[in-house]
């Protein structure tokens, strides 16, 4: 699945035109690497994104094309996060 869509359907940014801008932006890695939208991502990885000057980092746990809101919270698993950005997550 591409990066952006997963940011999107995930709901860790909740648009997917903003989760576009970050990844072009450079702003978000996914291994280690800074990640565009296209990139492919899986089970496993590990993603940074930086939200001006916090971190939020995830474990992507599961990858599914269509999630209802109540269950997005369980594709990713929270690494490190400031705590303002779990409080924009909800």
């Amino acid at each position: 699945m591409r990066l952006d869509k997963y940011l999107k359907v995930s709901r860790i940014i909740k648009r997917r035109t903003v989760a576009k801008e970050a990844c072009d932006g450079g702003r978000v890695t996914v291994n280690g690497k800074v990640a565009k939208a296209g990139a492919e991502i899986k089970e496993g990885d590990i993603m940074e994104i930086r939200f001006g000057n916090r971190i939020g980092k995830y474990q992507i746990t599961d990858v599914r094309e269509v999630v209802r809101k109540e269950n997005a919270a369980e594709m990713y698993r929270v690494l490190e996060e400031d705590p303002a950005v779990a409080a924009e997550r909800g």
